[in-house]
C-alpha cells in the first residue's frame, strides 16, 4: 500500500557505530523529509546531531520490541523512518517491522552488517562461515555447528553472554577454540581482542559485541547426516534406532518450511532429526507419557532445536485442532482408528510413514497398503555379537515400513 504521493511511507534506515558518517544520501534524504522518526535509544544517540536539526517528531522505540509495532502502523501514510542496526534483514528488525506490510509500503537502506564487518576484520569468507544471531536464543544453537576447523561469527547480547559462550565451548571439549571478541565494530569505540575459550577472562566487554570463533578441540561432533548415533538421544528404550531412523527420514523426505507430526514420539529422535534437516522445518510431537515428553524436550534443547512442539495427548483424539502437517510419522501405536482419522482429516497431499514391529501392526499396514497403495519395506537388521569365544549375527526384530501419500 502506497501513500497518496505514490511513494512508500516507511523507510528503514540501517545505521552503524560510525553514526552519521555511514549514512547514504538516500538515508539522509529520508530523514530530512520524515515526519516521525523512531529507533532504539542507542540508535537515536548515534544520530543525535542529525536528529536535532529535523522537524520530525523523534520517539524512542519501546521495550519490548513488539510494543512498537502498533504505534508504527498507526502512522501509516505519514513519512516515517525507523532506525535499525546494520542490515535490517540479516538477523535484524526489518522482517518484524514489515511482516504485515505490502511490498510497496516500505523501502530499506542497509549498511554493512556486523557479520560483514567481522568477516572483514578477520579475513574470513562469509560463505563458508556460520553466522548466528544469539541475542535472545540459546547457545545450544551452536551445538550442530561446532566441529574442529569451523569458523563462526556469533552476535551476542553482552559481555556476560560472551563469557557464557566461552564456558559452553569449553564444557563441550572445545576449550582450545580461538575467540575474537569484536566490540562496537565500525565506530570510534571499536576493539578486537583474541583469547581462547578455556582461557577467557575478559570482564570489560562493550556492547554491541560479536565473537568470531575458530573451533579447536576434541569434543564430540554431531554428524550432519540423518541417522545420528542413538547416544545423542536420552531414551528409555523407546527410540527408533539409528539405521531405521535414517531410512525413515529418507522416506519422510523433509523439505524447507514443512511441518511434521511425530505420533508416538518416544525420545523425539525422528522429530528432532526432521528439524535438523533444515532451519525452516517445524515439528509437533505427540506423546502420551509425560516423562517421555519431558525427555524429548531435553533432547531437543541439547541439540539446539527450539522449534519442537510437544503435545501430551493420545492419538488420534489429541491430533484435532493442530495446524495440518506436510508429513506424518507413526512410530508407535498404529491403529485402524488412527489411520482412518488421518485419511478423513488431513489434506490429500500429506506424506505418511508408519513403522510396525508386531505381527498385528504389520498385518494392519499390509491391509491398508492394499487399499491405499504406497510402498511396503521390510527392514531386517543384524549385528555382530559374541557366541562363546566366537562371533555371530544377532538379529533385531524386523521392521515393516509403509510409505504413502494420502
Amino acid at each position: 500500500m502506497a501513500d497518496e504521493l505514490g511513494e512508500a511511507w516507511l523507510t528503514i534506515v540501517g545505521i552503524g557505530e560510525d553514526g552519521p558518517a555511514g549514512l547514504s544520501a538516500a538515508s539522509r534524504d529520508a530523514l530530512a523529509r520524515a515526519e516521525w522518526v523512531t529507533g532504539a535509544a542507542r540508535h537515536l544517540a548515534l544520530l543525535a546531531d542529525v536528529l536535532a536539526d529535523l522537524a520530525a517528531d523523534v520517539v524512542p522505540w519501546p521495550v519490548p520490541f513488539a510494543d512498537g509495532i502498533a504505534p508504527l502502523l498507526a502512522r501509516r501514510g505519514r513519512r516515517v523512518v525507523v532506525l535499525v542496526s546494520g542490515d535490517p534483514f540479516w538477523f535484524g528488525a526489518g522482517s518484524v517491522v514489515t511482516r504485515t506490510l505490502a511490498a510497496g509500503e516500505w523501502v530499506a537502506h542497509p549498511v554493512p552488517s556486523t557479520f560483514a564487518l567481522a568477516a572483514a576484520r578477520l579475513g574470513w569468507a562469509i560463505e563458508t562461515t556460520a553466522c548466528l544471531g544469539l541475542h535472545a536464543a540459546p547457545l545450544a544453537r551452536l551445538r550442530t555447528v561446532v566441529a574442529p576447523g569451523v569458523r563462526a561469527i556469533v552476535l551476542l547480547r553482552d559481555g556476560a553472554a560472551v563469557a557464557a559462550l566461552a564456558r559452553y565451548l569449553a564444557e563441550l571439549g572445545f576449550g582450545e577454540s580461538d575467540l575474537w571478541v569484536l566490540e562496537a565494530l565500525g565506530g570510534p569505540r571499536e576493539r578486537v581482542r583474541r583469547v581462547t575459550a578455556a582461557g577467557f577472562a575478559l570482564g570489560d566487554i562493550a556492547h554491541p559485541v560479536a565473537v568470531g570463533v575458530l573451533v579447536r578441540g576434541a569434543g564430540a561432533v554431531v554428524p550432519t547426516a540423518a541417522g545420528r548415533p542413538d547416544a545423542w538421544f536420552a531414551h528409555d528404550g523407546q527410540i527408533t534406532k539409528r539405521p531405521v531412523r535414517a531410512l525413515t527420514l529418507s522416506a519422510l523426505a523433509p523439505r524447507p518450511f514443512e511441518t511434521l507430526w511425530d505420533i508416538g514420539a518416544g525420545s523425539g529422535s525422528i522429530a528432532i532429526e526432521w528439524l535438523l534437516a533444515h532451519p525452516t522445518t517445524q515439528a509437533v510431537a505427540f506423546e502420551t507419557n509425560p516423562v517421555r515428553a519431558d525427555r524429548m524436550r531435553g533432547n531437543a534443547d541439547a541439540l539446539g532445536v527450539d522449534r519442537l512442539g510437544v503435545v501430551v495427548a493420545r492419538a488420534p483424539e489429541g491430533l484435532a485442532g493442530h495446524s495440518f502437517p506436510d508429513a506424518v510419522f507413526i512410530g508407535g501405536g498404529v491403529s485402524a482408528a488412527m489411520l482412518g482419522w488421518l485419511w478423513a482429516n488431513l489434506p490429500a497431499s500429506t506424506r505418511l510413514v508408519a513403522n510396525a514391529v508386531t505381527l498385528e501392526s504389520e498385518a494392519l499396514l499390509a491391509l491398508w497398503q492394499g487399499l491405499k497403495g504406497g510402498d511396503l519395506l521390510r527392514i531386517a537388521l543384524s549385528e555382530v555379537a559374541p557366541i562363546g569365544t566366537r562371533r555371530g549375527w544377532r538379529a533385531h526384530y524386523p521392521i515393516v515400513q509403509w510409505s504413502v501419500t494420502l
